[in-house]
């Protein structure tokens, strides 16, 4: 008999709180339609700081939400845009060696520090566009479902 291999699981950690709003009934929408588990955690910093010092506070309280051993996906716009068919297909690799927990980082206005790109495993951008990052989390997780449907072999992602 061979061992059943574990779900994905998924956290997106991300800076702000979506509050009741178009936006968060989006995030709903797809998360309702994934078949792996998603944890949303979101984490501020509250407060009058600089910058810089404001984001590597929000650095350590993301990388602190997200699970130890986790594959680490920094969201941001200079990271690498790869098509949904390969985005399907890294998480398929991922799947395929084991890994069950991915962590999606989620900056705030000021995008993510430094320390947060280092350590992720991939940096992933949306675009080269500035998008508001509350709808960030929208497209994530449209992108998830997407991959699933492509896994699945399912038509929902036409190219």
């Amino acid at each position: 008999m061979s061992a059943k291999k574990a779900p994905l699981r998924i956290t997106v950690a991300a800076v702000g709180r979506l509050r009741r709003s178009p936006e968060h009934d989006l995030v709903e929408t797809y998360r309702q339609r994934l078949l792996w588990p998603v944890t949303i955690r979101e984490v501020e910093e509250r407060g009058a700081l600089p910058a810089a010092e404001r984001q590597r506070r929000e650095a350590s309280r993301l990388l602190d939400a997200v699970p130890d051993g986790a594959v680490l996906i920094a969201l941001d716009e200079r990271g690498k845009t790869p098509t949904s068919t390969a985005f399907a297909e890294r998480l398929r690799h991922w799947l395929e060696t084991g890994r069950r927990d991915l962590a999606f980082l989620i900056g705030g206005a000021d995008g993510l520090d430094r320390s947060v790109t280092e350590k992720a495993d991939l940096t992933l951008g949306l675009g080269p566009m500035t998008w508001p990052h509350m709808l960030v989390r929208v497209m994530l997780l449209e992108q998830l479902y997407r991959a699933q449907q492509i896994l699945a072999g399912h038509p929902y992602h036409r190219e």
